[in-house]
This record gives structure tokens, sequence and C-alpha cells, in this order.
């Protein structure tokens, strides 16, 4: 079967002085039939490609069942006179939610267990569920939760009376994926963000329990398009935080959770290039600030006098702090230093660090734990340290293991080598890399390596283990990602220094990192795939474009690379909230710049690299057309022979079909085609 080929239709975009061309713009209409039609035909050639694979991808989906424990249960965490936790069985795609009544726990074994949520109950066959976020009632009797069944940003509030498992007659649509619903302490009242047309989470209302939807009350409006709403309840649980946000500005009200029907409270003015963010702890409001403090400081005020302000503790340029966690005995605050995450705790006015004993790890402390609590749990993990979790003890201060991910199968982590490296950027920076590969994978020279990178939005790529990965350092596949600029691993300044104007960074950055493997002799050019997703999509599409003959297989997932069309269409979910992180291509110097990268914008007539490439028709973030107009240009202008599939998930969005054992499959085809372009499967039938 030949690959399909899309007709071109001349569509060009004149802005500035300049004529950007879009043969392909007519595959932006999913109402057209011919559309559906191309990418149903991409997905049959997707599977014709991929059926010699059938017997590895049935091989390597089979070797991470296989390290599916036939339990995973979290540590219960307490909250009031409960302990939550999840589970999950080896033979159910989706996990239990389930609760415990007691005083401590030590006493957890002799009560009885109560599902607060099914989520294998709530999935149909075959279809999609996403369930992003939980609330329960202050007094433990009501459960609002998120759903999503198409794979977009609108989600629907479910209210289940936990006395009687029923769901209550209150049904709320259009409301945002996360970060966008909080009880008041009463329980009479739950407060919400919808969408707009553009699924911008933009409004904040009051619904009345019991009460029809038309009847809610609308308590604030954020009218600047450039930013986003949300909401957080303190860990006191006494304020509800309204935030508004853009990538450089924000701005917080307070609405007192004992009082649903009083006024907001204003923090802090927005003022543009002031980002902070706020928390409750006794008589005062903590702040972290970037005012005057590029990495933030943590100040202070009377919750009755938000104009008295001082510093909790000297601020130290070296140290990003990211997050504030106030209990009643203790605060401890989470950021990062040296590259890593780390936990800091409050004594004597300054900030002591956590130790631990690994030189690579990434630490956290478990969100949603009870404001009184004596002990405070933690997550902590690294390429070879399953997820951990640790109780410190806030009177002693000393932590304790209350247990380890259990992982099936043989694993020994004595068997693998963790390292970070360092590879020297163009202008001389110094880009920090994580590996993992298991010993004797370099004996006999360079290895397959896959590269994975991402690199905006100031998001980390921090050390994780993940057990389904072990199949493939099993076969000798050597993993590393690339803490390019865009991220936030090095500080703000990291962040700062791969955005806007200083995007190419991100891109140059990465090209570096793969340079220094070939250089150190880890890896060659026909045995390295280069790895991202959405954004981090437009990261392995621009180094397509930029040095595609490093690698032998690039694989974009949900890829950002139709960069300056986008970010000209404020009719596209999300556009203009991204004029922060990438510019705005209505000025002219942005536009420019933009286009300069831009993936689709810069194909040329050369050889790439193969492709994996995925997306879904339900996206919000990043429309289907982008990866498959791409697509379409790639194959009319490459000059190779290499391999390029498109696979569309016709029913799902951003992060693809859901259930664990449908992102596993997912994750096997992926595998089965880059190590099959990697020459892995003949270099171990050869060896065989």
């Amino acid at each position: 079967m030949k690959p399909p080929i899309a007709k071109r239709i001349s569509h060009p975009h004149e802005l500035h002085g300049d004529v950007r061309e879009d043969d392909f713009y007519w595959l932006k209409d999913r109402e057209n039939p011919e559309v559906i039609h191309y990418l149903e035909e991409e997905n049959k050639y997707f599977d014709e490609i991929m059926k010699p694979l059938k017997e590895q991808t049935k091989e390597l989906y089979q070797s991470m069942i296989d390290r599916v424990p036939e339990t995973e249960v979290n540590v219960p965490v307490q909250r009031g006179p409960f302990f939550y936790y999840s589970r999950q069985d080896k033979d159910k795609q989706y996990p239990i939610y389930a609760r415990k009544p007691a005083a401590n726990r030590e006493l957890l074994s002799k009560t009885s267990e109560e599902i607060v949520l099914n989520l294998n109950e709530l999935a149909e066959e075959d279809e999609y569920l996403s369930v992003t976020a939980q609330r329960m009632s202050y007094d433990h009797t009501r459960l609002a939760y998120l759903e999503n069944r198409d794979g977009t940003d609108r989600y629907t509030i479910h209210i289940k009376d936990m006395e009687t498992g029923e769901l209550l007659p209150d049904r709320i649509p259009d409301v945002f994926l996360y970060g966008s619903m909080e009880w008041s302490r009463c329980g009479d009242y739950i407060f919400y963000i919808s969408v707009d047309e553009n699924q911008r989470p933009s409004q904040l209302w009051r619904h009345r329990l019991g009460s029809e939807k038309e009847n809610d009350e609308l308590v604030f409006v954020e009218k600047d398009t450039t930013f986003t709403l949300f909401v957080t309840k303190s860990q006191s649980g006494k304020f509800i935080f309204v935030h508004s946000s853009s990538k450089m500005t924000s701005e917080i009200r307070l609405l007192d959770a004992d009082s649903p029907l009083s006024p907001l409270k204003l923090v802090d003015a927005r003022r543009e290039g002031i980002l902070y963010d706020v928390e409750h702890w006794g008589e005062d409001l903590l702040i972290l600030t970037n005012e005057e403090a590029l990495n933030f400081q943590l100040i202070r005020c009377p919750v009755n006098d938000l104009q008295s302000r001082e510093n909790v503790v000297p601020y130290r340029k070296e140290r990003y702090l990211q997050s504030i966690y106030p209990f009643q005995d203790e605060l401890l605050v989470a950021g990062r230093e040296n590259g890593l995450t780390q936990i800091w705790s409050l004594e004597n006015d300054e900030l002591k660090q956590i130790k631990w004993d690994e030189p690579l790890y990434t630490v956290s402390i478990l969100s949603d734990q009870s404001y009184e609590t004596t002990e405070v749990l933690f997550n902590y993990e690294s390429h070879l340290t399953p997820k951990t979790t640790y109780g410190l003890d806030l009177l002693t201060g000393e932590k304790h293991c209350l247990q380890v991910a259990p992982v099936s199968g043989d694993f020994d982590p004595n068997r693998f080598i963790q390292k970070q490296l360092w590879a020297v950027a163009e202008d001389g920076v110094k880009v920090p890399m994580t590996m993992v590969y298991q010993k004797g994978a370099l004996e006999n020279g360079p290895a397959p390596l896959i590269l994975n990178g991402y690199g905006s939005y100031g998001a980390n790529s921090d050390p994780y283990f993940s057990p389904y990965g072990l199949p493939m350092l099993e076969k000798g596949i050597v993993f590393v990602t690339a803490q390019v600029r865009g991220g936030s691993e090095m500080g703000r300044n990291w962040y700062e220094d791969g955005k806007m104007q200083n995007k190419r960074n991100t891109f140059t950055d990465f090209i570096a990192v793969a340079k220094f493997l070939i250089e150190q002799g880890y890896t060659t050019k026909s045995q390295m795939a280069a790895r991202g997703g959405s954004a981090g999509g437009l990261l392995i599409g621009a180094v397509a474009n930029m040095a595609g003959e490093l690698f032998e297989v690039v694989i974009p997932a949900v890829p950002f690379v139709d960069v300056v069309s986008t970010m000209l269409d404020t009719t596209i979910p999300l556009t203009t909230l991204e004029w922060d992180e990438w510019g705005d291509p209505r000025k002219r110097d942005d536009y420019l710049y933009m286009k300069s990268y831009s993936p689709y914008d810069n194909v040329e007539a050369k050889d790439y690299p193969h492709m994996y490439i995925t997306t879904g028709l339900n996206d919000p973030r990043v429309g289907y057309w982008e990866p498959a107009k791409w697509v379409a240009r790639l194959r009319a202008l490459k000059t190779d022979n290499n391999t390029i599939i498109l696979k569309t998930n016709m029913g799902a969005g951003h992060f693809g079909k859901s259930g664990r054992f449908n992102h596993l499959k997912e994750a096997a085809e992926l595998y089965a085609f880059t190590l099959d372009k990697l020459g892995v499967f003949t270099k171990i039938s050869q060896v065989r």
C-alpha cells in the first residue's frame, strides 16, 4: 500500500508583506467528508506499515503487561476522619478510589473499605473516559468529580451522595478539566469555572446544591483573553483562591469558604510581569512572588492587613521556590536547586533542605493532606527507584518509608546505571541531561538510544521510574532526557531563556545534546531516535528540519507544528493564552521569528528521518490538522524513501486513548516501530 497523498489547494497567507503558502489548509475542515476520509486512509496506511511488526508489538505489549503488579495501592492520605487512597487491579483499565474511617494509620487494618469512585464502572466498553478531579465536601458526605467522554477540555461536574451511592440531580456541563471546582465549607455551594466558546476557562460561578443550573450566579469574569481563571482551596480549608493568570502575570482574589455569599477580596492587583501565589497559615497569608526576585521570594502579611508585608526568609537567587505547603505545626516549601526538585522546612527563619541519598531523584509533597496532620507524606523516585512514599514526622523531623511501589517480574536496580551529564550549547551554556541504561549496554560500542525532550512552559523533565520502560532497557536501549531551556530545571531563568525570542535555544540545546551523545560514543546517527509530545512535538519537528540527519527516527506525539497559523487564529482554543509563550505574530518581529522555526513552514526538499506521528481528532490543544498538514507537506517535499506514518485517534483528544491497557498498546506500537528502525530486532534475531 502506498502512503496517502493529500491533494493540494493553493491557500496563501499574507501578513507583514510576507506570503506563506498553505496548500493543505483544507484539512482543517473536519466537517468535510474528504478530510475524514484522508485521516482514515492514513490510519489504514499506519496499520499496513505495522503489520510486519505485529509479533514484535505483541511481545513488547506482553512484556509491559508482565510488569503490571497484581494490585497497586497508594498509601492512604489522612483527610479529616478518613484515609483516602486509590488502588488498581492488574486486570482493570482504570483505578478505584476508596477510603477508610480511622483516627490514625495504625487502625486502618481494622476498618472496612468504602468505595468512593470506581472508574471501571463508569467506563463503557471501548469508550473514552477521563476523570480529572475529585473534591469531597468538608463533611465528607458528597463527592464532586469532573468527567469527560470525548477528549476535549469540556468536562461535566457530577455529585455523588456518599451515603446512598447515588448521583444527585445536579449536573453542570462545560467546566474546565482541572483547577475548576471547590466546595464551600457548609457544603451547600460549589464554585466552578466554565469555559467560553474557545474552551478558555474564564467564568466563576456559584451553584447552590439542589438548584437548577440556570439559577447559578456568575461571581467573576476574566475578560482579558490572554488570561485564564482557576480556583484552589487553601491548605487550611479556610479560603478559596480565585486565580487570574497569564504566562507572565497573575492576580488572586480570596473567598471566605465559611461565607460563600461574601464578595471576593483582591490580594494584589495585576502588574505586568509580576507572578505570585498565595497560601494561608495561622493568622497570615503567605505570598510567593517574583517581584524583585527572579526565582521567587517568600513573604507574609496578616490576613486582616494585606498591605503589611515582610520576608519570611532571605532571598537566594540559586534557590527556585515554586510552591508552599503550610501545615498547622510546620511550613514546607517545594522548589528546585542544583537542577533537582527539593523540599525545605522552615526552621529558625531559614529553609532547611530535606536530604536524599541518590544523586538523581524527584521528590514531591502529596496534595490534599490534612492541615492538622503531624505526618506529611512525600513521593520519591528516580530512574532506578520505584515510587516510594515517605512519612515525615513533623514533631521529630524524622522520615520513614511507608511503601515502595511493587514491580512485577525480575527487577534489580543494581543491574542498571543512571547518571547526569552535561552538553555545551552553541552559546556556551551547559545543558543537563539524565541517562539510564542496563549495565553492559555500552560494552560493545555505541548503543540504540532514545532521546526525549520537552522544553516549554517552564515544565520540567525530571527523573522518574517506569516499570514499562524496563523491557526496552533489557533490550539494550539507552534512555536520555535532555533538560533543555524552556523548562525550569535550572531555575526561572532557564525558562525565560527558552521562550519568545529565545525559543530557538530549546532546539539548539537538544541538537547539542544529540551531538554530544554521538561524539562521546554513546550512540550513532543510525541508532538514535528523538521523541517529544505536544510542545515537545514542536521541539522534535523543529529539530527534524534543523538537524534531522542526526536521527534515524523521530517520534512527535500530538505535535504543535503549525505555529504561526495557530497563533494567528483566535478561534482556536487557548491561542490567545499562548502569546506570552511564543509571541504574538500580529507583531512583525514575533511573526518573522516564529516563522523561522515553525516546523510546517520550514519543510524542505531534503532527506528526513523515519517518522511516527500521532494526533487526536477531538484534541482542543493541538488541532489534528497540524500534524495532518505537516505529514502531507513532508510527503510532498522530502527526497528520501523513509517511512512516515500518522495515527489519528478518531474518538480521543490530546492524551490519546483512555485506560491503562490502551496506553500500553499504543506504547508497544511506538516502540516496535522505533526499535525496528534502529535495527534492534535485527540484532536480536542475529543473536538468536
